[in-house]
């Protein structure tokens, strides 16, 4: 609680994520079966790699691997998305990047919503990856005017979420009361309905231009298409998951295995087939729709600009070599070139440091501690690290890819749903939709380490410390 007697964003975010969670697995029983394998991986990992679980609980990441990580969802109109960005506001998450999906023939744009500082992302690391469809890119002017019609005349959110937005925007916070109905009506926004907003022809005329615009017009809301626990192995839970009679993916989305993970790791079970009940067959629930999945992930250091443009060279030179896209027919040639390509990307802590390639947050060692008076120690950061003085681990990487985040909306969508769109980027109108510029990640993990480097300074009685 606050001192006015508000909840925090920061608890309710963390209400909403245990509350989403508990929903999904009613939804999908599926995912209840994932969320085990994956914490049954992640203490087999930690007790074979005591080093592994020290570094986490140094770093506090042990109190947070098993929250909800993600979710995403997928709204159809930019009055949608502005509100969403006021409900996820009350939870303390605001939208950070910019991701076109439309490279890979997906008819979206998206942000990221979630915390920014890192005391935050300690109590709940919670995201959710939102997209708007680009409905300017329906090319049958028909459907377009059709899903236009739809969509104008939805609300997806319940009166009472809208006005406890609201009060929290009025008050700037909201009480106990006030935010535990606020979880729960907003949990109304996410939740699954077997009954579409549409007949079966106009289904079939929205799916046959994309399955994901039929996902996104023919339904009540923006229902939660799928929900991320994070893992230690994501190999090893690749490797698990058919004897849990899960069928993974063929290919994990990402870098290939490092010592050291880089960036974000992801692979997934296909989409569930779930019945339907057009406006034209009330009841029958003859009708099928396909959008909801499993995912899992795994998360490593964040990477600096530079660390980015390395990141992207080598895996466009993976995807050349390959020749095509990755797919089950391919996926042991692909990981082979992925980790060929990959060895120019150090997989050394010092080495990543040293060569400015990912962000790292410093703390103060006992042997710093005690040395703090005496006159001859160390100043600059290099001495300080030579003597012991401080240590660093990598920032974890709160974010998305671009071209995985694509990759696994096709493996779930179908391997031949891809489209081709002509146009590119348009984040101006995504900003104006949203009704508000994204916040840049890059500066937010720079924050975060200068932030750890003052601190530091602070503990050492030092003015500053420097890169």
């Amino acid at each position: 609680m606050t001192t006015q007697g508000f909840v925090s964003p920061d608890e309710i975010r963390a209400r909403f994520s245990m509350a989403m969670s508990d929903m999904y697995k009613q939804e999908v029983p599926l995912y209840a079966d994932l969320l085990a394998l994956v914490g049954e991986t992640n203490e087999r990992v930690m007790a074979q790699q005591p080093h592994l679980a020290e570094s986490l609980q140094r770093t506090g990441e042990i109190q947070r691997l098993d929250a909800e990580r993600h979710g995403a969802i997928r709204v159809g109109t930019a009055a949608e998305l502005c509100t969403l960005r006021r409900l996820f506001a009350v939870m303390g998450m605001q939208p950070v990047g910019y991701y076109d999906l439309t490279p890979a023939g997906v008819p979206v744009h998206s942000t990221a919503f979630r915390a920014v500082h890192e005391q935050s992302l300690q109590v709940s690391p919670f995201r959710v990856f939102t997209s708007l469809l680009r409905l300017e890119l329906i090319e049958d002017g028909n459907v377009r005017a059709l899903a236009e019609t739809i969509l104008a005349r939805r609300q997806i959110f319940t009166p009472r979420a809208l006005e406890l937005i609201n009060r929290f925007e009025a008050e700037g916070g909201l009480c106990l009361n006030d935010a535990n109905d606020f979880v729960s009506q907003a949990l109304e926004t996410f939740r699954w309905h077997h009954d579409a907003t549409v007949t079966a022809e106009q289904y079939r005329e929205l799916h046959d231009q994309h399955r994901l615009i039929a996902d996104v017009v023919a339904f009540k809301g923006p229902h939660i298409n799928h929900l991320t626990p994070r893992t230690l192995d994501i190999d090893a839970v690749q490797a698990d998951m058919p004897a849990k009679g899960i069928t993974p993916k063929a290919v994990i989305e990402g870098p290939p295995p490092r010592k050291h993970p880089i960036l974000l790791r992801q692979t997934s079970f296909k989409a569930l087939q779930e019945n339907v009940a057009f406006t034209d067959q009330p009841g029958a629930a003859n009708g099928s729709h396909t959008a909801r999945f499993g995912e899992i992930e795994q998360r490593g250091a964040a990477l600096t600009p530079e660390g980015r443009s390395l990141y992207d060279r080598l895996l466009n030179q993976s995807r050349e070599a390959l020749a095509g896209f990755p797919s089950e027919g391919n996926a042991m040639e692909y990981m082979r070139l992925l980790g060929e390509q990959f060895r120019d990307f150090p997989d050394d802590l010092a080495q990543l440091r040293e060569q400015g390639l990912a962000y790292f947050r410093y703390f103060v060692t006992e042997t710093g501690k005690a040395s703090r008076n005496e006159q001859n120690r160390p100043t600059s950061l290099p001495g300080l690290l030579a003597a012991g003085h401080l240590r660093f681990e990598p920032l974890v990487y709160e974010d998305f890819l671009p071209v995985s985040a694509a990759g696994i909306f096709q493996s779930n969508l179908g391997d031949n749903a891809q489209s081709h769109y002509a146009g590119g980027s348009t984040q101006a109108a995504f900003h104006q939709a949203l009704g508000s510029s994204v916040l840049d990640e890059l500066a937010l993990y720079a924050d975060s380490q200068r932030r750890s480097l003052d601190a530091c300074a602070a503990q050492l009685g030092l003015a500053s410390l420097d890169l």
